[in-house]
């Protein structure tokens, strides 16, 4: 990788988004995967899913080997200008839990099902070892 590798843009990169053209940009750095999409062990799906974004989280969650790293190098097409990639969202839970709205709690049919589904079960558990007994039969009486 020399130092003077060319800069693309995020726009620029975005565009080779398809299975005949596709770049990735993981840790600043860009590479054209297209030849590696049917080899990927994971699949091209996934390298497709990569593109048109910042894949380095993807890339690293998934705790690629040294192999898999010194694979890459091949594919390396240039740097992206990281002034140009879009922000990340910030994602932040709800202080409060999410409930339904008031008018739609579970009716009074739901909870007659609740109790009585399992009394129908049972009902019909005993039923069938009651209707599974069979009779003895009857000593003669002399």
């Amino acid at each position: 990788m020399a130092s003077d590798a060319k800069v693309h843009t995020f726009e620029e990169v975005a565009k080779h988004n398809h299975k005949n053209d596709c770049w990735i940009i993981i840790h600043g750095k860009v590479y054209d995967v297209t030849p590696f999409l049917e080899e990927h062990p994971g699949g091209d799906e996934v390298l497709l899913l990569a593109a048109e974004k910042d894949a380095t989280d993807d890339f690293e969650d998934v705790g690629h080997s040294e192999d898999a790293r010194e694979t890459m190098k091949k594919f390396f097409v240039g740097e992206v200008d990281v002034s140009t990639l879009p922000e990340k969202p910030n994602y932040r839970p709800t202080s409060t839990p999410i409930a339904p709205p008031p008018n739609q709690s579970p009716g009074f049919g739901i909870k007659i099902l609740q109790f009585l589904l399992p009394l129908l079960i049972l009902g019909l558990a005993f039923g069938l070892q009651y209707l599974g007994k069979k009779p003895t039969p009857a000593t003669p009486v002399d």
